[in-house]
């Protein structure tokens, strides 16, 4: 591994000044960017580990939405009871996230940053209709993922926090890789302030948002709602785990049973 300087500030003001040096990095849990180093496939000059800061950590409800810091951990918001409480779909999406180390090590903020196309998370944010807070501004769901490990973030700019609005109904159903444990294809269904909503991660080139599913539910919010519904195969991957056409069989199915 090539050589960087280690920087870790104890608060999100001097995180900032420290990424403004040249070819800095921001490291929350490393789950990401530590594997791409050791692949060659990211070289930064400084990375700058905020995981430390305490002001990027607290989970607190707000108003009407649970408010969760972008260094919080996957089993934080798994064990939160503020989550499980007002949101149990989140936790529960939270708590299946890789491996207990990936759980104890990922964070919220990091995996939205990175948005892998396969990521949980961003199924969540999406499904619900979740506003993404950085040192700059805030961004709603709609218009934060761009594309493959693409989001509407600037150069230098920190995530600080998701709100998440608590829904009236909301579900996660994922099937996964049995060796990664990332999704073929996971579904987050939500029925809230923000409408009805149906999230798909792992299918495409990025979380999107299956509108016939939607249109259904909106209708008629059951499971015997999405019987007979498709989504399109020709915007979805095929890969050596599933087709293109596999995936797109699931989709109506673990939104049925995101439905409950």
């Amino acid at each position: 591994m090539q050589a960087f300087d280690y920087q870790t500030p104890t608060c999100v003001a001097d995180a900032l000044r420290a990424l403004g040096a040249e070819d800095a990095r921001l490291l929350a849990g490393g789950q990401s960017l530590l594997p791409s180093m050791k692949l060659g496939l990211a070289a930064p000059s400084a990375l700058v580990d905020i995981g430390g800061i305490a002001e990027l950590q607290g989970i607190c409800v707000d108003g009407g939405s649970v408010v969760i810091g972008a260094a919080a951990t996957h089993a934080a918001v798994a064990s939160s009871a503020e989550v499980q409480r007002s949101i149990p779909a989140l936790a529960d999406l939270a708590g299946r996230i890789g491996d207990r180390q990936v759980r104890h090590r990922g964070t919220l903020g990091g995996s939205l940053a990175h948005n892998d196309p396969a990521a949980c998370y961003p199924a969540a944010v999406l499904g619900l209709g979740a506003t993404v807070h950085t040192d700059r501004r805030k961004i709603g769901a709609d218009d934060f993922f761009l594309g493959v490990y693409t989001t509407a973030l600037e150069e230098g700019e920190l995530i600080t926090a998701v709100s998440f609005p608590v829904p009236e109904h909301a579900g996660w159903q994922k099937f996964k890789q049995p060796a990664s444990r990332f999704a073929l294809v996971g579904v987050f269904v939500a029925k809230g302030p923000a409408g009805v909503r149906v999230a798909v991660t792992g299918g495409g080139g990025g979380v999107f948002r299956a509108s016939e599913l939607e249109a259904r539910l909106a209708l008629d919010w059951s499971a015997a709602a999405l019987a007979g519904a498709t989504v399109p195969a020709d915007m979805l991957n095929s890969d050596l785990h599933a087709s293109a056409e596999y995936r797109a069989a699931l989709i109506p199915v673990l939104a049925a049973r995101a439905v409950g």
